[in-house]
């Protein structure tokens, strides 16, 4: 079928779920997202074998992971104005590009320093494939079937990101950290390939003709030098403090940019709704605590307890199954009752499983020791990830819906990332001192409290400002009541992103994905 051609298949405005044409774009909608994903689960079970290849330092492993969430932080909404204007298939297969490419350079890195601007370049491909993933989908299926189709969409990818730290376990330990990115080689060239052949093309005619490109700019500019000073502060050098200063300097620049843009990548009046800057506040706090516990659980699993990498990326699995379990029926419940009660108990539960895993120490067991604790955090995670998007959605004006999504899966990326950077050197993990079991077993314990007050502060926050009828609204005239759409889809911790600059979520109205 070309690409340009109308889909036979189609009915109505747009292509049939049950159709080869349907199929074909799901296929390629998810492969193409779920390689971000992936990718987004299985680096932190690698990084002990990176950091011993390369005798790379704990800042090092920390631009491993923090260089790929910088550049996808700062340009996932520029990925989908992008797309938007000059073709969601044509950016999507364009991010896929740069994404496969890119992870054949992190698969021959001779050196970590290379192997961090590869990085970053994956992180400009997954701006550019992630937003686009969805749209596709929301933009190419008729009317009756989207909510399906982004369904089958967000469950497909929640399953292959839960099987992420398992699957990047066992090539680590069967082949090499190497095999972890050129994986990404053959699904990437099919993905290209397939895009091409089966996915038509599509674009926003009400996009703004102009792209904000200063504005991304000083994004990337503010998010690198601030995350530069913080995890080099211990050296206290003058190129520290530069990068400090400037980054700061930056980020105020894109607030008085965005301010006097008349099409901004951010309009900024979309934070005069208190409940959306409260909910983006919780965000923050909440992930950053879940980036600090994510980075540090799988490497003290490994330095500390003795576990194999696929040991170590099993650990965590049930946190993602609870998630897919119940977080649908938690969108549902904040529906019912409204966010503010969930949004308060949710983080305190997920403090008090940080606590329980305070206490593990090396030799102790994983059913007995380990895995309480991360029932517990799982269980408190499920209050969280679908009221607090779902809250953001509704404080935003309708005409910001897309805007709003993009800023909360930015906003919780932003959050992971200062924690990445700020962690280690708070608890003592720097220089060498990562791959020393008794200095990573201390540092664990404090981080893991540390994490735990993150995680009560956002709960205390909720409680202070979240109101407890910002959810409450009628059903659309025909449509489904928010219940029964939330009962339809259910996303998990390293759910898809939200796709900047539409009212696409995961779950329609409510619910929606938490960002890996």
């Amino acid at each position: 079928m070309s690409a340009e051609a109308p889909a036979p298949a189609a009915a109505g405005d747009g292509i049939a779920f049950k159709s080869s044409a349907g199929r074909w774009l799901l296929t390629v909608a998810v492969a193409g997202s779920g390689m971000a994903f992936l990718d987004g689960t299985v680096v932190n079970v690698a990084l002990p074998d990176i950091g011993k290849d390369f005798d790379a330092s704990t800042s090092a492993l920390q631009w491993i992971l923090n260089g790929y969430l910088l550049t996808l932080a700062s340009l996932i909404l520029l990925g989908g104005s992008l797309g938007d204007r000059f073709g969601r298939r044509r950016v999507f297969v364009l991010g896929v590009g740069v994404f496969t490419a890119s992870s054949l350079l992190c698969a021959i890195a001779p050196s970590v320093e290379f192997l961090i601007a590869a990085r970053m370049l994956q992180g400009v491909g997954g701006a550019l494939l992630t937003p686009g993933s969805l749209a596709i989908i929301e933009a190419s299926f008729r009317p009756s079937d989207r909510a399906r189709a982004i369904g089958a969409w967000s469950g497909l990818g929640g399953v292959a990101t839960a099987f992420g730290p398992l699957l990047g376990g066992w090539l680590i330990g069967a082949i090499s950290w190497r095999a972890i990115f050129v994986i990404n080689l053959p699904i990437g060239i099919f993905v290209a390939w397939a895009a091409t052949e089966h996915v038509p093309e599509s674009r926003d005619p009400m996009a703004a003709e102009r792209i904000d490109y200063l504005g991304a700019i000083l994004t990337a500019l503010g998010l690198a030098g601030t995350t530069y000073a913080l995890i080099e502060a211990s050296d206290a050098s003058a190129a520290v403090w530069v990068a400090g200063i400037g980054g700061v300097l930056a980020l105020v620049a894109f607030f008085i940019v965005e301010r006097r843009s008349p099409m901004p990548m951010l309009p900024l009046e979309i934070f005069r709704s208190r409940q959306f800057s409260a909910a983006n506040a919780v965000t923050f706090v909440v992930y950053a605590a879940l980036g600090g516990f994510f980075f540090l659980l799988v490497a003290f699993l490994q330095i500390s307890m003795g576990y194999t990498p696929i040991e170590a990326g099993a650990a965590s699995l049930p946190v993602t199954f609870l998630m897919l379990l119940f977080s649908a029926r938690s969108g549902a419940l904040a529906q019912r009752i409204g966010a503010r009660l969930p949004l308060t108990i949710g983080p305190l539960i997920i403090a008090v499983g940080l606590l329980m895993l305070m206490l593990v120490d090396p030799g102790d067991s994983y059913l007995t020791a380990i895995l309480p604790g991360i029932i517990v955090f799982g269980l408190g995670l499920t209050l969280v990830v679908a009221p607090v998007t779902a809250t953001v959605l509704a404080a935003a004006d309708a005409r910001h819906s897309g805007v709003a999504s993009g800023v909360n899966n930015a906003v919780a990326r932003v959050g992971g990332l200062l924690a990445v950077a700020v962690l280690p050197l708070a608890v003592g993990l720097t220089g060498d001192d990562f791959y020393v079991a008794s200095k990573m077993t201390a540092g664990f314990h404090m981080a893991m409290m540390i994490c735990a007050v993150l995680a009560a502060l956002g709960g205390i926050l909720a409680w202070l400002t979240i109101s407890a009828d910002v959810l409450h609204a009628e059903p659309e005239p025909g449509g489904d009541t928010p219940e029964q759409a939330l009962e339809d889809f259910s996303c998990g911790i390293n759910g898809p992103p939200l796709r900047p600059g539409r009212e696409a979520d995961c779950t329609p109205r409510g619910a929606a994905p938490a960002r890996n």
